[in-house]
C-alpha cells in the first residue's frame, strides 16, 4: 500500500500537446479543435459538450493515427522524473485523462503506472466514427476517479496530490489534499492550492515537499 497518491492530468500536464489537436491534423479540422479545447480549459464550455464537438470532427480517420501520435507526443520536461522520483518514494501514481484511452495506455507503460482511466474512440472498420464509447471522462468523472484509486489503495483523499493545466482538472484538484495547478489557465490558478509555472514538471517537487508532511 502506498501512503501517498498523486493523480496527473494527461494532455499540456503529463505530455506537451493535445491529442486530440494532434488527430484533428489529419482530418485537416485542427483550427477548429483548438479552438474549441481552448475554451474549454478556460470553463467557458462544459466539457462533454466540447468533447462530442471535437470528436465529431475526426470522423474517418483511419486508426492507424494512434501509433503515429504515440510515436509524435513528447513528455513534459521533468515529467518522467518527477514520476519516478515519487514512486521510489513509495508513492503511487495514476493517470486521468480527458484525452483518449488509447494513447494514455501507452504513456502510463512508458512510466510504469498501472492507474488510468481517459475517454474511448469509437472505431468501425478500421477509421475513426466521430463518436465516442462509454463514460465521458469530463470534470465529475476524474475527481470520482481520484476517490476511487485512493479507496482502492486503502487512502484518505486528503492524502492525495493532483496537478492539472485546466476547468477540467478542478473538481479533481479540489478533491485532492493538495491541488496543483501546472501552467495552467488563470480559472485554474485561482482556485489550485498551489500554481507552478516553470518549464519542468519536476518544479512539481518543491511544493510537494512543503506542503505534504512526510509519513513516519
Amino acid at each position: 500500500m502506498s501512503g501517498r497518491l498523486i493523480v496527473l492530468d494527461v494532455d499540456s500536464t503529463l505530455i506537451t500537446s493535445e491529442v486530440i489537436e494532434r488527430i484533428a491534423a489529419r482530418a485537416g479540422t485542427e483550427p477548429e479543435v483548438a479552438a474549441v479545447t481552448e475554451a474549454a480549459m478556460r470553463g467557458e464550455i462544459d466539457f462533454a459538450e466540447s468533447l462530442r464537438q471535437r470528436v465529431a470532427t475526426l470522423a474517418g480517420v483511419p486508426d492507424t493515427v494512434f501509433r503515429d501520435v504515440i510515436d509524435e507526443v513528447e513528455f513534459t520536461p521533468g515529467a518522467e522524473e518527477l514520476i519516478s522520483t515519487l514512486q521510489e518514494r513509495g508513492w503511487t501514481a495514476a493517470l486521468v485523462s480527458g484525452g483518449f484511452e488509447e494513447i494514455v495506455a501507452d504513456l502510463a507503460s512508458t512510466v510504469n503506472i498501472d492507474l488510468f482511466r481517459a475517454n474511448r474512440l469509437e472505431v468501425i472498420d478500421g477509421a475513426l466514427t466521430g463518436r465516442t464509447i462509454g463514460p465521458v471522462i469530463d470534470r465529475a468523472a476524474k475527481a470520482a476517479a481520484l476517490r476511487e484509486y485512493c479507496a482502492q489503495l486503502g487512502l484518505d483523499p486528503a492524502d492525495a496530490v493532483a496537478v492539472g493545466d485546466g476547468a477540467n482538472d478542478l473538481d479533481m484538484m479540489a478533491a485532492a489534499g493538495l491541488g496543483i495547478a501546472f501552467n495552467a489557465k488563470p480559472v485554474v490558478q485561482e482556485q489550485a492550492d498551489a500554481a507552478v509555472n516553470e518549464p519542468s514538471l519536476m518544479a512539481v517537487i518543491d511544493i510537494i515537499d512543503a506542503r505534504t508532511a512526510p509519513r513516519p
